[in-house]
């Protein structure tokens, strides 16, 4: 893209980023679910299972992820962490879309496990990037790998996403924004010190994949991992230190504009 076209690009999608990152967003959005606490444990625990369900209906996402706070006695970390195999089966009727009780029930044993020997789901993500990884793709697998090393349903694999395999990874990209990323309106939180904000990837789905298009900003037709890496690295060429606060910009042209 041409330098004129790509300052043009810059103003607009800047103008869209002012507009849509406030904390009114927070109110219609997952993230409002781990907004409800001020522990990191608590905070990256809810933000993991409400980004682990957020697919299809937004009000629908935000409902079951309370009532996965609310199994959960609204005390996430102490909950996963003082969990038995008993009170895990208090999942066992949950469902949202395709992720259901044994999901669920997995997901919990995994994260007491993890737990047990870290202080943060950060110390997983960190581990697997190395100093000069532009992309936090290596971080993800490395968190991924650690995710299923207890023996866990075949099935389970599907809901936490490998970039190895070529999966956009949305909803741990988006996660990985709300725990990384910080500014002054507070809406991502920005608890996360060892990732930096330059090596997070665009959360790619039906919204700011389509809009991202429009723009001339994506070529690639497919939203994988491949159309992750291409818009990112745009992207970072009209902000190279926060290259992923344009996913306010793009994802609300996409859904409350309906940009065409």
């Amino acid at each position: 893209m041409k330098q004129p076209d790509l300052l043009l690009l810059k103003e607009f999608l800047d103008e869209k980023y002012f507009l849509y990152n406030h904390k009114k967003f927070i109110e219609t959005d997952p993230i409002c679910i781990p907004h409800q606490f001020t522990k990191k444990q608590d905070i990256e625990i809810a933000a993991f299972l409400a980004a682990t369900i957020a697919w299809g209906n937004r009000q629908s996402i935000i409902k079951n992820a309370t009532k996965l706070m609310q199994l959960m006695d609204f005390e996430p970390h102490s909950f996963v962490t003082n969990a038995t195999a008993k009170v895990v089966k208090v999942f066992s009727k949950f469902v949202h879309r395709t992720f259901n009780g044994d999901d669920c029930m997995f997901f919990i044993r995994s994260l007491k496990n993890i737990y047990k020997n870290n202080t943060s789901l950060e110390v997983l993500f960190s581990k697997g990037i190395k100093s000069n990884d532009e992309t936090i793709k290596n971080g993800i697998i490395s968190f991924r790998e650690e995710f299923f090393v207890i023996q866990h349903p075949l099935r389970t694999q599907k809901h936490v996403s490998n970039p190895l395999k070529n999966s956009s990874s949305k909803r741990l990209c988006m996660f990985l924004r709300w725990m990384i990323r910080t500014d002054k309106t507070g809406v991502d939180f920005g608890i996360w010190k060892n990732i930096k904000p330059a090596q997070l990837c665009l959360p790619l789905d039906v919204h700011t994949g389509n809009v991202s298009r429009k723009l001339g900003l994506l070529k690639r037709t497919q939203n994988d991992w491949q159309a992750v890496e291409e818009i990112t690295a745009l992207l970072r060429q009209l902000d190279n230190k926060d290259p992923v606060k344009y996913d306010f910009a793009l994802f609300g042209l996409g859904v409350f504009e309906k940009f065409k």
